[in-house]
């Protein structure tokens, strides 16, 4: 199964080598048929704490670090 790879905005990186994005999702309402923003908080593993607030970012999918974090966030190297 393909790992996931989500784009999103730092909100916090108060915790050491934590992060949260927050990644916003756009999608047709199905009976209204306008267009609606949901977002979501990911806490992801950021190894040197390298991200600051306010700062564009992917995040992969990857195994359980601890038990909130799932996601890791990714160079701008490697992302897509």
């Amino acid at each position: 199964m393909p790992k996931r790879v989500l784009q999103g905005v730092v909100v916090s990186d108060k915790q050491d080598k934590t992060i949260v994005v927050k990644v916003e999702r756009r999608f047709t309402h199905p009976l209204l048929k306008k267009t609606v923003r949901r977002s979501k908080n990911y806490h992801a593993h950021d190894e040197g704490n390298k991200f600051k607030v306010g700062d564009t970012v992917w995040i992969e999918e990857t195994r359980p670090i601890s038990k909130l974090k799932t996601w890791v966030a990714l160079d701008s190297s490697t992302a897509a």
